[in-house]
């Protein structure tokens, strides 16, 4: 990896920010990378647009926004009405099939993956969702180790909550490491 661009997007409560948070936290912490993580938020508290970006780099990070991504998630209709057309060409849009109907709006390989549905049939808790999301990313792209991103899940996350979100995040990286993608860096 040189440099990876991605963009985290969905609507408040859905813990887009987190996930985007704690992937920047493992790159730089357990993986010897430079990371850059912005976010925005909507006016409101939950349900309003919220994007977080993150550059992930072998060498330094000059500007900390993401004009085209490497890899965009978006997690709502809106998310993806909005952001598609930022994903490079090349790159990968990831989406899911419950919350977003996708159309040909960018030249990217777009993948949907039944997050949502599996972490209700599987885990039962909708707050996960993000993790599990987090981990078909890592999964379907391998830009870092799961290791990583568990030892920040360890250390963030409260302590009644690690099962249920290393659960999550494992349920994730099985969906994704079905469609494992490298080129759009």
């Amino acid at each position: 990896m040189n440099v990876m661009r991605l963009v985290f997007s969905g609507s408040g409560g859905q813990g887009v920010i987190t996930a985007a948070i704690i992937l920047a936290e493992a790159a730089v912490i357990y993986s010897g990378k430079n990371a850059t993580q912005t976010q925005a938020y909507g006016a409101a508290a939950r349900g309003g647009a919220t994007r977080s970006d993150i550059i992930l780099s072998d060498s330094a990070i000059y500007y900390p926004g993401v004009t085209e991504a490497n890899v965009l998630i978006t997690l709502t209709q809106d998310a993806y009405n909005e952001f598609a057309s930022i994903t490079r060409p090349g790159g990968l849009l990831l989406s899911d099939p419950r919350f977003v109907q996708t159309t040909r709006k960018a030249d990217a390989k777009q993948l949907e993956l039944p997050m949502y549905d599996q972490v209700m049939e599987k885990i039962g808790k909708p707050i996960v969702y993000n993790i599990c999301t987090l981990g078909a990313l890592i999964g379907i792209t391998q830009i870092l180790e799961p290791e990583a991103i568990m030892q920040v899940l360890e250390e963030r996350i409260p302590q009644d909550f690690i099962n249920l979100n290393m659960r999550a995040f494992d349920l994730g990286l099985v969906l994704g490491s079905q469609y494992q993608y490298r080129k759009f860096y």
